[in-house]
């Protein structure tokens, strides 16, 4: 009898364990390719600094390693990695996300494109901007980009941080660099951030419809043939449970709705 019930509590866990990676698995893979696998790639590289398989000091940006010596993975890396695991990292990671996630489901929906297209020239302007100042890990300046340019996007969502301010999304990206000011940190990634945002923003939603202005910033086509899947069928109409619901935007609520 008590091999017997031994046996069964050990297919129970197993069936758990089985149950719960699925659910992962699903969960995962519903997150949408741009923001999954750049949170993903933010994630392996903390770990595996803090598994010591690497340093920091392999990741950072220097301009003198990366022109001189063609340690050219730098200018990706510095984008990846926050810190070691602990308040910080936590903080930044679910902003990230957050953001992150909510540009690719919401104004850069079926353009995947378009959003690598602005990772790239986020990522651009902000090594260029490096050169100048003394940074030698820009994740978090890209996370208060991905935060501005959504911020401007969707200027009449109400904000509660912390449940100790109520403010509108605008204001976000200045409320974060007021947080990081009390932590001690430096307001010199956050106001890179806003910068490299609010030029991304003004070239691609602004300046087009301004008298005179015109779209400087254009998707390379080779990038919409990578990422980009066909167009739908304009004239196929889905069955109900096919249509797609609205999103749950989580913090905050739209004025007058």
């Amino acid at each position: 009898m008590r091999a017997g019930a031994e046996a069964w509590r050990k297919r129970k866990r197993r069936g758990s364990a089985k149950m719960a990676y699925q659910t992962f698995r699903q969960e995962y893979l519903q997150v949408p390719p741009v923001t999954r696998a750049y949170t993903t790639a933010c994630v392996l590289t903390t770990a595996a600094v803090q598994l010591e398989l690497i340093t920091p000091f392999q990741l950072y940006f220097n301009p003198e390693l990366i022109f001189k010596h063609f340690q050219v993975w730098r200018l990706i890396t510095n984008y990846l990695f926050f810190g070691p695991v602990g308040f910080n990292f936590l903080f930044n990671m679910i902003f990230l996300y957050r953001y992150c996630r909510m540009l690719e489901e919401g104004s850069f929906r079926g353009r995947t494109a378009d959003f690598v297209f602005m990772f790239l020239f986020g990522g651009l302007l902000m090594t260029l901007f490096g050169l100048f100042v003394n940074l030698v890990f820009l994740g978090q300046a890209f996370t208060i980009m991905l935060v501005y340019v959504w911020s401007r996007r969707n200027p009449y969502v109400r904000m509660n941080f912390f449940g100790l301010l109520i403010f509108q999304a605008p204001f976000l990206p200045w409320v974060l660099m007021g947080f990081s000011l009390l932590l001690g940190n430096s307001i010199i990634v956050d106001l890179l951030g806003i910068a490299v945002g609010h030029i991304y923003f003004f070239l691609e939603d602004v300046f087009p419809n301004q008298p005179g202005g015109g779209r400087l910033l254009r998707t390379p086509s080779v990038l919409k043939a990578i990422f980009d899947t066909p167009e739908d069928d304009p004239n196929y109409n889905p069955l109900p449970e096919e249509r797609p619901g609205g999103f749950a935007w989580g913090e905050g609520q739209r004025l007058g709705g």
